[in-house]
């Protein structure tokens, strides 16, 4: 199984979001909104396939996560 990619939504310093893969160098998306993030940044995941999307509050804190592709929810074990 290939490792999932994973991609946070944060607020820039300036009030902007971006949507960034962990480990990434620049973010993949940037945009006025929050919402408008989160709709670029989901439809990338979706695009990737198996990957997810950790959402955050403004202050940084986690606020969401979404998961798309092959989910092993439950977990086995």
């Amino acid at each position: 199984m290939s490792k999932r990619k994973i991609y946070h939504v944060t607020q820039n310093p300036d009030g902007t979001w971006k949507g960034k893969a962990q480990g990434g160098q620049r973010a993949s998306v940037v945009a006025n909104t929050k919402a408008e993030t989160v709709s670029k940044t989901t439809g990338m995941a979706k695009n990737q396939g198996n990957s997810q999307v950790i959402i955050h509050k403004m202050d940084g804190k986690f606020q969401e996560e979404r998961t798309y592709g092959n989910d092993p929810y439950p977990p086995g074990g």
